[in-house]
């Protein structure tokens, strides 16, 4: 492997989904791009997902609005470069217990519509129908969204890398970032490189990268864990389900995904797990008592509200896209396109303000 060149127009550290999406979509504009992994492409928050793209995202519709374009973008990309990304319907659905939570969906539903996300709500007894393990007793109603595909995170980034690749862009793995000067000088494990612009795409690792720039990205990293349980019998594709409680299953080959966050404050990972299996048991009766066993681990960038940040700093050439909360693969193609715009000083199809860090306050840091 050659050395890094000496300067390039547009760096982009960070080679998850997120940060391929980016490189491809401006290598494909002409300009001249470098992205930066600090490990494996797609070994960061890309490679830890439950692997769904959705575009239903209860009561943001501007983030539904992102996953929809999204969404349309994978299906182009599979057909423009023949990369099979393993899109499979399986539907979401958002479980309601309260009253009170019918009543916001119905406030939110016209805002997803407008947004072109497909949601419409379904009686319990529907949503029993839709996932057979689900006791219709312990809700009330629920979201139903058809548009949510089970899918392929590394074929997802593999596909932007060889698309990214093919424009003329080049991708550096194995080198990470150890500093940032004020005059775009990027410091690397293998050398450096000045850029014209920096474009940080580094998910859990955003916050360090940003530092390093002297930019305020109010962005924090958590852990999180996904598990897996048997099929309490041979089943077709349950969809991706939400509960209030955050717990959310899915089937995964030939047994069910779990999540349901993390710990809470104070709280030990066993009294979690506890937490979880009574739940579980609860909400879907067959499961009760079912041996849950580690899935897979990693960690996730959030934002203090839950939606992504794509942006430029006011102050210097620097632009980011972070705080994806576990939901880059849902708005990557989106993302990798504003960014292209931004840095191209274009007017894009979204507004951009409302996607900035501004619109959080300084004490969120």
């Amino acid at each position: 492997m050659s050395g890094l060149p000496e300067r390039t127009d547009a760096l982009v550290i960070g080679g998850g989904v997120i940060g391929t999406s980016i490189a491809c979509h401006l290598a494909e504009s002409g300009v001249r791009t470098v992205l930066l992994e600090r490990d494996a492409l797609g070994s960061g928050a890309s490679g830890s997902t439950a692997g769904v793209v959705r575009t239903y995202f209860p009561g943001d519709a501007r983030t539904g609005s992102l996953a929809v374009r999204s969404l349309a973008a994978y299906h182009d990309l599979a057909a423009r470069t023949g990369t099979t990304l393993g899109l499979r319907r399986v539907g979401f659905l958002v479980l309601f217990t309260e009253d009170r939570q019918v009543t916001d969906f119905r406030q939110d539903r016209a805002a997803q519509h407008a947004a072109g996300v497909d949601v419409e709500l379904v009686t319990a007894s529907e949503a029993a129908q839709l996932n057979p393990l689900l006791d219709e007793r312990t809700i009330v109603a629920a979201a139903w969204s058809p548009e949510a595909y089970a899918c392929d995170p590394a074929a997802i980034v593999h596909g932007y890398a060889t698309a990214a690749r093919d424009a003329g862009a080049l991708l550096r793995t194995q080198t990470p970032v150890t500093g940032i000067d004020p005059d775009g000088q990027v410091r690397t494990s293998e050398g450096n490189i000045r850029a014209e612009t920096i474009i940080c795409a580094a998910g859990p690792w955003s916050r360090s990268v940003a530092d390093m720039a002297g930019v305020r990205l109010p962005v924090t990293t958590y852990p999180i864990e996904l598990l897996l349980t048997d099929a309490p019998a041979p089943l077709t594709t349950l969809p991706m389900t939400l509960h209030p409680s955050s717990l959310r299953i899915r089937t995964w080959h030939d047994r069910i995904l779990i999540g349901m966050g993390r710990p809470g404050p104070g709280e030990s990972r066993q009294a979690w797990l506890d937490r979880l299996s009574q739940q579980l048991g609860t909400t879907y009766p067959a499961l009760a008592g079912a041996r849950i066993e580690r899935g897979w681990s990693g960690d996730f960038d959030g934002s203090p509200d839950g939606s992504a940040f794509i942006g430029r700093d006011p102050t210097r050439p620097f632009l980011y896209a972070a705080g994806f909360s576990g939901h880059g693969l849902c708005q990557a193609p989106a993302a990798g396109e504003i960014v292209r715009d931004l840095l191209a000083d274009k007017r894009t199809w979204i507004d951009t303000a409302a996607l900035a860090t501004d619109r959080c306050p300084v004490e969120a840091v």
